[in-house]
């Protein structure tokens, strides 16, 4: 099957303002790429691109003052298997995990374990390790927090969403990636695409989503607690240790975000 993804993002800026986004898809789908999704600006700036400490495709600019617009729309040739199962993975003891992962089970900005590691351990102690366990730490953020857009807030963290149980789709993902690393399971935080194929109707607005991986097994697995069932058509942007890491725009100033659409759909 082909999706077809994009975004367009209307800016107002008082004034000259850098700018670094992370909105291009992956490289490891580099070769499911149909048409490639060019980032492009309206007025046109130079753009300079680069890779981040986590090898996500990032762009750098300075947006001029007034409003400015920031689009592109792509398509990627997609499996159509939903997100992979696997029961048996394997958790694997701290000191045989690759030295990369190691990252993975550190706190971060948004996700503190330090203050959730006594939440973790009564909550899951006694579940099963490996798969099973991630499982049971998505089921719990899935039925404890309430889906809302009016609940979002850039600065809420996962100690904060699993007070208040309620948030967006980071906020389920920060929660049960600090509840994985508190089990010492290596998670990290994705963001990308992700339509409604293969769903039934009512469909809510279209927004970029959040989930995460965790490692298991020798290899990453993606969970999404916030949907809590395998889905079809993901197609990854950025990876890192949270939010803070991969914001779709990191801008160096004020502004006002007027306008803001995404998408993504099946093609024929």
């Amino acid at each position: 099957m082909k999706i077809r993804v994009g975004y367009e993002l209307i800016y107002n800026f008082p004034q000259p303002t850098p700018v670094i986004v992370a909105l291009g898809i992956h490289y490891s789908r580099a070769s499911d790429v149909v048409v490639p999704d060019h980032l492009t600006t309206d007025p046109a700036v130079p753009i300079s691109p680069y890779r981040d400490g986590f090898g996500n495709w990032c762009s750098r600019f300075v947006a001029p003052a007034g409003q400015f617009r920031i689009s592109a729309d792509g398509t990627v040739r997609d499996s159509g298997v939903p997100d992979v199962v696997a029961p048996s993975a394997p958790q694997q003891a701290i000191e045989e995990l690759p030295a990369e992962t190691i990252v993975f089970l550190l706190g971060s900005r948004y996700c503190e374990t330090d203050r959730l590691t006594e939440v973790a351990w009564s909550l899951f102690g006694n579940a099963p390790s490996g798969w099973a366990r991630v499982q049971t730490i998505c089921d719990f953020v899935h039925n404890h927090i309430q889906f809302g857009y009016e609940h979002a807030r850039a600065t809420k963290t996962a100690r904060e969403a699993y007070q208040e149980r309620r948030g967006v789709c980071r906020d389920y993902a920060h929660l049960a990636i600090a509840f994985c690393r508190c089990m010492n399971i290596p998670a990290r935080y994705c963001t990308g695409y992700l339509g409604d194929i293969g769903m039934p109707p009512p469909y809510g607005p279209m927004d970029f989503a959040g989930w995460f991986e965790a490692y298991l097994g020798g290899r990453w697995y993606t969970f999404d607690p916030r949907n809590n069932i395998p889905r079809i058509g993901r197609v990854l942007i950025a990876r890192g240790r949270d939010a803070a890491d991969v914001p779709i725009a990191h801008t160096f100033g004020p502004n006002t975000l007027v306008s803001f659409k995404v998408w993504t759909d099946e093609v024929s």
